[in-house]
């Protein structure tokens, strides 16, 4: 689908209030994002003042622990939260559009056409009693009313051929139950894809796959990114899979950034002790191959009742290191001295550097 072309009758362009914008810069823009959930034992504030941006053609890989905000965050944005469970501030901008504040239906019209999501359990997310085609087939005649069954079912099939499916015309009329894990993660890529969203969010889309799979999934990932430039958001607590796909990072600890930069930097020169962490307990080939993995040791916050100051001081070796700054002071996302290069610490810039080259940097993550 030619997004140059003008949008068909019914679509986001045509409607009042849903400008289609379509001018340069990040194409995704998320300011000071912060979303909590009221509970009867208190306030979750599960995503606490995030804000990033993502370029079409670029890759944003957002890591981090379960519980750190990562899903919150990007189901904030497709804005899949309950509105009667969660309040959201702050801004989403797509497009040039303030998603915030938007009516449902409009934010619907934009979901699936605009922006798309690959959930992370593909057996779950899609219908057991639907075959396969029919669903990438409705998914796309949800954002184009006009198309008939005819049409819709050869968009489903070319999508099954373009995500590497074989016999796409066969597996059309298969049930999710017939595919195997693989292939039913590539038909929720089709599903995703279909409508040629500029956005594509990606929910841990390798997980329980096995590495051959793994690589096959994050090939097609990059060849359907260079086809459709879409900007892609890679949710995932997987480095090697960041090191391999992103072109940035975003590093997410109780609900908070705390790290954020290109691939290279994050990953080669990491300035936080909670990165340090994630690529000190993965193996390296590089590394010393003697080396023990070094975990993080205790547990995440809880994101009722967070920690005082920099949340991730009670599992930190070096909190002592900055006086009681570490307990009493949250640290705001600044910059390194290189670049593009954010981290929120207290610690000073050179004493990082030379604690990560001292005591971690030997089993860090292989870039």
């Amino acid at each position: 689908m030619d997004k140059s072309a003008p949008a068909p009758s019914g679509q986001p362009g045509d409607r009042p209030g849903v400008p289609e914008q379509r001018g340069d810069g990040p194409y995704l823009r998320v300011s000071d994002l912060r979303v909590r959930f009221a509970t009867s034992d208190g306030t979750v504030r599960a995503v606490d003042g995030v804000s990033f941006a993502v370029e079409r053609g670029r890759t944003l890989g957002i890591v981090g622990e379960s519980g750190s905000g990562k899903s919150v965050t990007s189901l904030a944005i497709l804005g899949l939260h309950d509105p009667k469970r969660a309040t959201i501030t702050g801004g989403i901008s797509v497009g040039g559009r303030q998603l915030i504040g938007l009516p449902e239906e409009d934010v619907r019209q934009l979901r699936g056409r605009d922006m798309a999501m690959i959930f992370q359990d593909p057996l779950s997310a899609l219908h057991p009693y639907y075959t396969v085609g029919k669903q990438i087939a409705e998914a796309f005649r949800v954002h184009h009313p006009g198309a008939g069954r005819r049409e819709a079912r050869r968009r489903a099939v070319d999508m099954l051929g373009r995500v590497g499916i074989p016999q796409p015309a066969k597996r059309y009329d298969q049930h999710p139950h017939e595919f195997s894990g693989g292939m039913r993660q590539r038909a929720m890529i089709a599903m995703a894809l279909v409508n040629d969203p500029d956005l594509l969010i990606a929910d841990e889309p390798t997980t329980a796959l096995d590495v051959t799979v793994q690589a096959q999934i994050l090939d097609l990932l990059a060849d359907l990114q260079a086809e459709f430039h879409s900007a892609i958001i890679l949710i995932t607590h997987d480095l090697g899979v960041v090191s391999q796909v992103a072109d940035e990072v975003l590093v997410m600890y109780g609900g908070r950034a705390v790290e954020h930069g290109a691939v290279e930097q994050v990953l080669r020169r990491p300035q936080h002790p909670y990165t340090w962490g994630l690529l000190s307990s993965v193996p390296s080939l590089h590394g010393d191959s003697d080396a023990d993995l070094v975990p993080i040791p205790g547990n995440p916050p809880s994101l009722i009742n967070l920690p005082s100051g920099c949340a991730f001081h009670p599992r930190c070796r070096y909190a002592d290191r900055n006086g009681d700054r570490s307990r009493t002071e949250v640290p705001t996302l600044g910059p390194t001295g290189e670049a593009g290069h954010l981290v929120a610490c207290h610690l000073p810039a050179r004493e990082r550097t030379r604690l990560y080259r001292e005591d971690v940097a030997h089993v860090g993550v292989a870039q």
